[in-house]
């Protein structure tokens, strides 16, 4: 029991040889991302909670297949899954990218000035709850990556304006498997696991839970 929970809390769902396989099969972070991780790692509190190589190129991925007008992110950190969400735009799309934390602001921007798409991510900074109502769009993509409180909440702020066959991403829906520790009553938890049952019973979206990392919920607007 003990060596589970460890892989729990440390979110390694895989036997490290097939993480290994894994990211030896995986297309390789570019020089700029593999910037950002390294110097996430080296000066930014909580480094788990960037993206890291394979999310951020499942990212990358559904990106492409979707090629996106707009992607609304919520929850910027240091910028990592923005510039991955930002490799299938379409011709005139953008990232639409809201964190609370300003300190990071000059780091973000210095990350996408050195991107191919510094003209095509747009950074706001506050309170998501306030900030979303004010966006007038229709989101061909949605990323919650912020408060763990807050997911059900920023669901039901966006889904009425996630086009028909867009999708809303959720990451960290395995919250380090805590989810199903039914031991485990802290407010982010049964947050978690209060999302991941109304989102499942929600009809306006078909939804899959991926075990990606820490886990992705996948909504697809119906």
């Amino acid at each position: 029991m003990v060596i589970i929970l460890f892989y729990f809390y440390a979110m390694e769902f895989l036997p490290e040889s097939i993480q290994s396989y894994t990211d030896l099969h995986t297309e390789p972070e570019s020089e700029l991302l593999k910037k950002i991780n390294r110097e996430t790692h080296m000066h930014i509190l909580h480094p788990r909670m960037l993206s890291g190589n394979l999310q951020g190129r499942t990212l990358a991925m559904i990106s492409h297949m979707l090629q996106p007008n707009r992607i609304l992110e919520i929850g910027t950190y240091t910028g990592y899954s923005a510039l991955c969400l930002a490799e299938g735009l379409a011709e005139d799309g953008r990232v639409i990218t809201i964190d609370i934390n300003r300190e990071l602001e000059s780091r973000v921007k210095s990350y996408a000035s050195e991107s191919n798409f510094s003209g095509k991510i747009d950074l706001n900074y506050g309170n998501a709850l306030d900030l979303i109502p004010e966006l007038d769009e229709t989101w061909d993509l949605v990323f919650i990556d912020a408060d763990k409180e807050n997911y059900l909440n920023y669901f039901n702020l966006v889904v009425e304006n996630v086009r028909p066959g867009g999708f809303i991403i959720a990451d960290n829906v395995l919250w380090s498997g805590k989810v199903i520790d039914e031991s485990l009553k802290d407010i982010d938890t049964l947050a978690i696991r209060k999302f991941n049952k109304e989102v499942h019973n929600d009809s306006r979206v078909a939804n899959v839970l991926l075990p990606i990392r820490d886990g992705l919920m996948m909504l697809r607007k119906l």
